[in-house]
């Protein structure tokens, strides 16, 4: 259901059901919020998340719900606290995050790689804001985190039509941060995770604190927050060596600490 795979100080999680286009079951809703919380307990300095087969993600388990709703075993509304929990730690998560895009992502599976801090997508990927064609509103933050990435006019049409975006729009809109072929996606994204998880771990979840939070402050109290994470950021070994580097004309070696 979920495969998770370790590089050094890069994890991946994996979403492993193919058969299903890897929708998002509670069980799966599950796993994943527990291998976060893990992921953050063992200090990983960067994450991918992909899925295994041809879909990243296929969005809910429709089948599970409509399932549950007929047996009177609950309803959809069971599984809107689980993934609602997931889309609030992914977006927490404090090291950078990367949706490897492998395949087709679709409404809250879409909603769940705008969530990551980038998204580096094969040029065969399609992304589709699902809700409307089954006569419902997004429900998993994608009305906050897209129009963040490619304004307020373009959310709302692709929205409200449903349409599909292939790669080529989606990267020329700002969906997605990266484009490559299926045999350069994994190494391209890879070398970018390595670059991230071998740099300064607490200067940048501090510099992603503060941008992600930065809308919600007056230019005033932002400063004030800067000056706070500066003073984190000083008293790390990863400070002192990129001071020592900038002398020496050398390039750092960051230990994330």
């Amino acid at each position: 259901m979920l495969e998770i795979v370790n590089d050094g100080a890069v994890r991946t999680l994996a979403l492993n059901r193919p058969d299903a286009r890897n929708a998002l079951s509670l069980g799966l809703l599950k796993a994943l919020r527990a291998a976060l919380k893990e992921a953050v307990d063992d200090n990983v300095r960067c994450l991918v998340l992909t899925g295994r087969g041809r879909a990243f993600c296929a969005g809910a388990d429709v089948m599970e719900w409509s399932e549950q709703e007929a047996s009177g075993g609950g309803s959809g509304y069971d599984w809107v606290p689980q993934s609602h929990a997931l889309i609030r730690e992914m977006a927490a998560f404090p090291a950078p995050t990367i949706a490897l895009l492998n395949g087709a992502a679709v409404g809250g599976g879409l909603d769940l790689a705008l969530a990551c801090d980038f998204r580096f997508a094969a040029d065969s990927a399609k992304f589709i804001c699902s809700y409307t064609k089954v006569g419902y509103s997004p429900d998993l933050g994608g009305t906050w985190l897209l129009p963040r990435l490619i304004g307020i006019e373009a959310a709302k049409r692709f929205a409200f039509t449903g349409e599909a975006w292939l790669a080529p729009e989606a990267l020329e809109r700002g969906m997605i941060t990266e484009m490559h072929g299926a045999g350069t996606l994994e190494p391209a994204t890879y070398d970018f995770a390595r670059k991230l998880a071998n740099g300064p771990t607490v200067a940048q979840r501090q510099t992603k604190r503060l941008m992600d939070s930065a809308e919600t402050r007056t230019l005033e109290q932002q400063l004030v927050e800067e000056m706070a994470a500066g003073k984190i950021c000083a008293a790390t070994e990863d400070h002192k060596e990129g001071l020592a580097a900038a002398v020496e004309r050398r390039e750092p070696k960051f230990v994330g600490r």
